[in-house]
């Protein structure tokens, strides 16, 4: 049993076959129109099943359901536009960026004839700099600092 159930109105349907046919919108206007429209239980409950909308416009199940769910929470604009993502938290606050180089120009471990990511990683959570850190972070900001050095 699907949770969220499309059921078009006739202006809502009208709207969307006029905006497939109107040629001069983004693609992916066009695909969840055709999404929605295919997955229309209308009167007559003859939806398609997920799948074979996915497979029919050339997208993952989870964007059918995804288009699905903002259909019936947020309304058809929201639907037919893409998803709204916030803004991306850094992990490595300038605080954290300064232990990190601070960390890389000191001695290597014990053992060790350099830093590797990993051990730069697992050091700034043993400072407790960061609670978890990837060790692409860790190198995508030692390339960032390493040209502002330059």
């Amino acid at each position: 049993m699907k949770k969220y159930i499309v059921e078009l109105t006739i202006e809502e349907r009208k709207q969307l076959e006029e905006l497939i046919n109107r040629g001069k919108v983004e693609g992916y206007k066009i695909q969840h129109a055709q999404v929605l429209l295919k997955a229309d239980q209308g009167k007559h409950g003859l939806a398609w099943k997920d799948e074979a909308i996915a497979e029919a416009f050339g997208c993952h199940v989870t964007t059918v359901e995804n288009i699905r769910r903002r259909f019936v929470e947020l309304g058809l604009d929201a639907a037919l536009g893409r998803a709204k993502r916030g803004p991306n938290k850094r992990k490595l606050d300038g605080d954290a960026e300064a232990h990190l180089i601070a960390i890389t120009c000191s001695e290597s471990p014990e053992g060790r004839s350099k830093w590797t990511l990993r051990l730069l990683a697992d050091r700034l959570v043993e400072l407790g700099v960061v609670q978890s850190v990837s060790r692409m972070t860790i190198c995508r900001t030692l390339k960032k600092t390493s040209s502002n050095l330059g």
